[in-house]
């Protein structure tokens, strides 16, 4: 492999796993507080539904990101009500609103375009850091990348200091491991875990808005192909740290880059394996590959006050 191939290797890495890293972040919040919130798979498809007709009915990308992060407030908002409010199963409950925004995702993009030709939706445009763009062969091949990329690596190092280093972590890890000590204390588990929940909604928005109007720059039905599912195995397979949920993440997105780069080193390996990795590396996660794993520990527990 030439140095430049690997660049673009990298480079490709880096961009396929960033609406897993911030889905997966936002997913870890969530399990943290101690809610498993199964749904992250539709937040991210409403994400990037929303932004990408937001983006072409305005032809402002930025627009088109404010309006999927706004659509995805109330499917977090809904799961967030099922699960701590009415104290619903929260696997169940996020597989069901999954399933019901595939379906209205599909309605609504058939209903909009019609039989029209796909178009090309207007895209976040690109951007490289000072000094690392002129670096020779790695400089634009891994650091040009669209500018959400970097913002959201910036909300990931600041979620990861809050829940290291602030009060606010203490309490959301609390509310996840001892939800009667929070609630003795005088702080709402409800309130704390429904923050956990709409943040995770949140960065999911920016997961799919990443996928539609970062990336690929149009809208295809169902797009998101099981991304949810992967940044939630993401966070099992990091054991509930962001440490570990990054590097997860980009393990995740690598692997999924092999289908692209195998091709071009002339190295014969069945499509079909290489679209199936990722998922097979979050089904030998899941099952216990990186190692014992504790979850917190009232996790998708809901918790009812005495």
């Amino acid at each position: 492999m030439t140095w430049e191939l690997f660049a673009v290797f990298i480079g490709s890495s880096l961009r396929l796993a960033v609406p897993l890293l911030l889905a997966g972040t936002g997913e870890l919040v969530s399990e943290r507080a101690g809610v498993l919130n199964m749904s992250i798979e539709g937040m991210m498809l409403t994400g990037a539904f929303a932004a990408a007709v937001g983006a072409w009915a305005t032809g402002s990308p930025p627009l088109g990101l404010l309006i999927g992060i706004v659509a995805v407030f109330p499917v977090s908002l809904l799961q967030a009500v099922l699960s701590n409010t009415l104290r619903a199963n929260q696997i169940v409950t996020g597989i069901g609103i999954n399933i019901l925004v595939l379906g209205a995702t599909t309605l609504a993009y058939r209903e909009i375009f019609g039989a029209r030709s796909r178009e090309e939706i207007p895209g976040l445009s690109k951007w490289s850091p000072p000094l690392l763009g002129d670096i020779p062969i790695f400089g634009q091949a891994v650091f040009q990348q669209v500018w959400l990329l970097y913002a959201g690596l910036a909300i990931i190092v600041l979620t990861a200091l809050v829940l290291r280093y602030t009060s606010i972590g203490i309490v959301i890890h609390a509310a996840g491991a001892e939800p009667r000590a929070v609630d003795k204390s005088g702080v709402s588990v409800a309130w704390v875990r429904y923050l956990g929940v709409i943040f995770a909604g949140f960065m999911s928005a920016l997961a799919g808005a990443f996928l539609s109007i970062g990336d690929i720059h149009t809208f295809t039905e169902g797009m998101t192909r099981g991304a949810g599912y992967l940044a939630i195995a993401a966070v099992i397979f990091g054991k509930w740290t962001v440490g570990g949920t990054v590097l997860a993440c980009l393990l995740f997105g690598a692997a999924t880059a092999l289908q692209f780069q195998l091709p071009t080193l002339g190295i014969d390996v069945p499509n079909a394996f290489l679209i199936m990795l990722p998922y097979l590396l979050a089904l030998l996660a899941v099952g216990g590959l990186a190692g014992r794993q504790t979850a917190p520990r009232a996790l998708g527990e809901p918790y009812f006050r005495r």
